[in-house]
């Protein structure tokens, strides 16, 4: 299920199915890692229903949260 953090971003899991059409962006990985995605990988469109993916660079689990509907 989704997660809220203190700033009142919602976050999503690796795993987790997406809630609504958009754009994703990685706000962190879920373990700590060296890992230093490129601009182009920090963001992924994804449907609704689709399961959010790891990280593209080192594909590991992480939290994306929405940037753009549709």
């Amino acid at each position: 299920m989704a997660t809220n953090s203190s700033g009142g971003k919602t976050y999503y899991k690796t795993g987790e199915p997406a809630l609504v059409k958009g754009t994703y962006r990685l706000a962190r990985h879920i373990d700590s890692t060296t890992c230093s995605p490129s601009e182009v990988e920090r963001q992924i469109p994804l449907s609704a229903g689709e399961t959010i993916p790891p990280c593209k660079s080192c594909k590991t689990g992480a939290y994306w949260s929405l940037e753009k509907f549709g």
